[in-house]
Parts: structure tokens; C-alpha cells; sequence
């Protein structure tokens, strides 16, 4: 079989730019890695040996000239990065924030009395603060017992891996597999829905559970809780075990009984890695999205600030109102990374 060089160039020139690129882009970073800093080293040598002839001590910063400009170079990609990806992209949403749906015409504060004026809305935001409110409490407090329970237990591997399997499926999976759950069929069919068989079961009806507010709500909940209920265990059982011995050890000497040793000792101990999960899980949870549009599409009441923002912008085409809930969530955040942020510095000080 002959080869057909003219149909396969493409293909060749593709391949040929791709091992170019390779080569510049390995090479360059060889260059920078070795040739650069080798030359900054050479430099601040002959500056140090000329300044010892002339019984000169220089400054520890002129011992670096350098290293500045060095460190600015790698620091320039991530500053690019962050400027595009994120600091634009939020000048650009809050300007559209106060512009009308086709972002035309100056609107003010519309979008955001909107938000306060609109029923549905009002309730989104409710929802959200329920969330916020359960799922960072449940979660939380359901690592926080398992960790304690299964502390040196036996089995203790094999505990912390079921109740820590969750965080490896994805929020869509969780919730399809969530769905089955919930699922409803009449009382005459047989029920595929784990929750409506163990009702039929006990005597009761099947019923939609989904469809019932406020009550859908806390059942997408439970989705996020068996999820982040693993990432909270998995923290605070390493923040169990990094206690020092001889503070547990001097409690058992004075006798305390093991509810005073989880108030006094354990908890007070462990408060930082506490402090991170909350933290962590109430960022994650104000973002949810996933959860919602695969359970419910956010109909029946269940709708949360994320998903009512990609409904608002790319459903209806009401790019103002999608904006302006965006700006509402990134204005919901901004607390909770400052007070983590000053946490860590207290920490650090300490």
C-alpha cells in the first residue's frame, strides 16, 4: 500500500509544530531554571568578593539583586491568571449588575430590589440560608462523632473509609443515586424508592417526596451532608490523633469521665481543624448547584442562589438579575474568607 504523503501532511506539520513547541517550551524552562538563577548566583558571588576586597558589608538585600525580579518572573503567570479568570470577570458582572436583561441600558439598583421584591426570589434566598445554616452544622457534627466513636477502634480503617466514600462521587452522581432514593411509584407498583418502601413497610402510602416544600429542601440537604460528612471526619480524626499524649494522659489522671474529656480536652484541642471544616463546607455549600439541578432542576421550591443565577442568565436571558445574584453570593463569601484568613494569622501568631 502506498503512501499518500500528500494527504497525511497535515497530520506531519501538525506533528512536527507539537514536537517544536515541546522542545521551546521544555528548553525554556530548563533555561530558567538552571541557566537563570545560575546567573543571578554568579553575579551576587562576584558583588560579594569585590565588596570584601574594599572591606565593604553589604545590606542583605543588595546580597540578592537578582532574586526579586527572579521571583516577579514566576509570580507574572499567576497575576495574568488571576487578573483574567477571576478579577475581570467580577468587575465585568458587577457592572452588569446594574444594566437592564441585554445589558443595554443603565438600571441602577432594579436588579437588586428585584431580588428583595420578587417572591420566588425571596424564597431562593431562604433556601440558601437554610443551607447554609443545616449543612456545615450536620456535616460537621456528624465527622465529629464518627471521628470520636471510631478513634483506635478496631476496625477503625475500614469505618472511616464508608462513611468517607461519598467525597469520591461527584455531586451529580450523589444526587441521581439520591434520586433512586426518593424515588415514588403508586401504591399498587412496587417501590424502587428505598424511603417509600421502608414507609410501605411500616403501613404507610408512598408519597413524592420531592415535590412537598419545605421538605424537599432538607432531603437535597441530607445529599450534601452524606457527602461532606466524610471530608469533615477525615480532618478532625487527624486533629483527634495530633493531640499530645501526655494532655490525654493528665486527664485520665484526674479522673475525668469521657463526656468531660470530649468537652474539655478534645473539643477545645481540635477547635482549629473545626474552625477550617465549618469553613470549608459553608463556601462549598453556598456554591451548591449540582445537587439542586440534578434533583429537582430547582422547581418545587428548592431553588438556591447558584442555580437561580444560571436560570436568570442563561435560561431567561436576564443577564442583570443573573449578575446581580452572582455579586450576592460573592458579597455572602467574602466574610467567611476574611474571618478564615484572620483565624490563620491568629493561629500563626500563636
Amino acid at each position: 500500500m502506498d503512501f499518500d504523503f500528500a494527504a497525511e501532511q497535515p497530520k506531519f506539520l501538525m506533528l512536527m509544530y507539537g514536537l517544536i513547541a515541546f522542545v521551546l517550551v521544555v528548553g525554556g524552562l530548563l533555561l530558567l531554571l538552571d541557566v537563570v538563577p545560575a546567573f543571578f548566583a554568579r553575579r551576587r558571588e562576584e558583588r560579594l568578593v569585590a565588596a570584601a576586597a574594599n572591606g565593604v558589608t553589604l545590606p542583605a538585600r543588595s546580597r540578592r539583586p537578582g532574586e526579586g525580579i527572579f521571583a516577579l518572573f514566576f509570580l507574572l503567570p499567576t497575576v495574568l491568571l488571576l487578573l483574567i479568570g477571576l478579577v475581570v470577570p467580577a468587575i465585568r458582572t458587577t457592572l452588569l449588575s446594574f444594566m437592564d436583561g441585554r445589558s443595554e441600558n443603565f438600571v441602577g439598583l432594579d436588579n437588586y430590589s428585584w431580588m428583595f421584591s420578587e417572591d420566588s426570589i425571596v424564597r431562593v434566598l431562604i433556601n440558601t440560608l437554610v443551607w447554609v445554616l443545616l449543612v456545615p452544622l450536620a456535616a460537621t457534627t456528624i465527622g465529629l462523632l464518627y471521628a470520636v466513636m471510631v478513634d483506635r477502634a478496631k476496625f477503625e480503617a475500614v469505618a472511616k473509609s464508608l462513611i468517607f466514600m461519598p467525597m469520591a462521587i461527584s455531586f451529580v452522581g450523589a444526587s441521581i443515586i439520591w434520586k433512586f432514593v426518593y424515588a415514588f411509584r403508586g401504591a399498587e407498583q412496587d417501590q424502587i424508592g428505598l424511603l417509600n418502601q421502608i414507609v410501605v413497610w411500616f403501613g404507610g402510602e408512598p408519597k413524592q417526596w420531592l415535590l412537598d416544600s419545605p421538605l424537599n429542601t432538607l432531603l437535597l440537604i441530607v445529599i450534601m451532608v452524606w457527602i461532606q460528612a466524610g471530608f469533615a471526619m477525615v480532618v478532625l480524626s487527624a486533629a483527634i490523633k495530633a493531640i499530645p499524649a501526655d494532655i490525654v494522659e493528665a486527664a485520665r489522671l484526674d479522673g475525668v469521665t469521657a463526656w468531660q474529656m470530649f468537652w474539655r480536652v478534645t473539643l477545645p484541642s481540635i477547635r482549629p481543624a473545626m474552625i477550617v471544616v465549618v469553613v470549608t463546607i459553608t463556601i462549598a455549600t453556598l456554591k451548591v448547584f449540582d445537587i439542586v439541578r440534578t434533583a429537582t432542576n430547582g422547581n418545587y421550591e428548592t431553588s438556591v442562589i447558584a442555580n437561580e443565577m444560571y436560570n436568570q442568565a442563561f435560561r431567561y436571558g436576564q443577564s442583570g438579575h443573573g449578575a446581580a445574584l452572582a455579586v450576592v453570593l460573592f458579597v455572602l463569601v467574602i466574610p467567611i474568607v476574611i474571618y478564615q484568613i484572620r483565624n490563620l494569622r491568629q493561629q500563626r501568631e500563636g
